[in-house]
């Protein structure tokens, strides 16, 4: 492991098909250090969920920064619970934002009611894991301008299936939480929001009116809202 500095930043994981560049517009108002977590992208079909999550710990690993802030957003919540445990000596604290949090030992795909889980693991076995540009339209850009939108359309990476249908056996972590709620998000709706709240049992609960991507959205405001957390994390440890 790299040597580590006194230091403490943020790691930033993004949602199932995007790109850590996602995040360049609220990295750049950040007054800390920041790590965009990137997933792997070859050969997916078969690469299971501690594959995707030993490819990015090798990278939290390799940072030089001693303690930090879990950011995650969508599926990325799932990735984030791990890394909590994982870490447990060096994260002080927890960003949901729109973020999935099932129950432990549950799947991302647990998160939904029974009959949609059914209906989602037929058509992701079917039509594997890159929606129609219509249905990546309306649930992640309702919101945006149409140039935003068109980017992330064209630019949606299908993860493997194993993301999505293996379980996670790690417990919410005993460290500061705040829960951004996104209160237009067509793909998470505020309500299944509200589960994933009683799951995480956040200390905070902030109201963003934004959809599904409030990292291009609104970058300014999620900005505020993640330093003003980062700053009360730097008074606390």
């Amino acid at each position: 492991m790299a040597k580590m500095n006194q230091t403490k930043g943020l790691v930033f994981i993004h949602g199932a098909g995007l790109h850590s560049s996602i995040w360049s517009e609220v990295s750049t108002q950040m007054n800390y250090p920041v790590l965009q977590l990137a997933f792997p992208t070859k050969s997916t079909k078969k690469r299971t969920l501690e594959d995707y999550i030993y490819f990015m710990q090798q990278q939290v690993e390799a940072w030089e920064v001693e303690k930090f802030v879990i950011v995650a957003h969508s599926i990325g919540g799932l990735l984030g619970l791990r890394f909590a445990n994982i870490f447990q000596d060096r994260a002080v604290g927890f960003v949901a934002i729109g973020a999935a949090i099932p129950q432990q030992g549950s799947s991302f795909l647990s998160i939904f009611p029974f009959a949609k889980q059914l209906l989602m693991k037929i058509m992701l076995h079917v039509f594997g894991t890159r929606p129609p540009k219509s249905v990546i339209r309306r649930g992640l850009c309702n919101d945006l301008t149409n140039d935003q939108a068109d980017e992330i359309v064209n630019s949606f990476n299908p993860e493997s299936i194993h993301l999505y249908i293996d379980r996670l056996g790690d417990s919410i972590p005993d460290i500061e939480k705040i829960y951004v709620k996104l209160m237009n998000d067509q793909e998470f709706p505020p309500l299944l929001q509200d589960q994933m709240i009683a799951n995480l049992l956040p200390q905070r609960i902030v109201e963003l009116e934004t959809g599904h991507l409030p990292m291009v959205s609104n970058p300014n405001q999620l900005g505020l809202i993640i330093n003003d957390f980062m700053d009360t994390m730097m008074k606390r440890n």
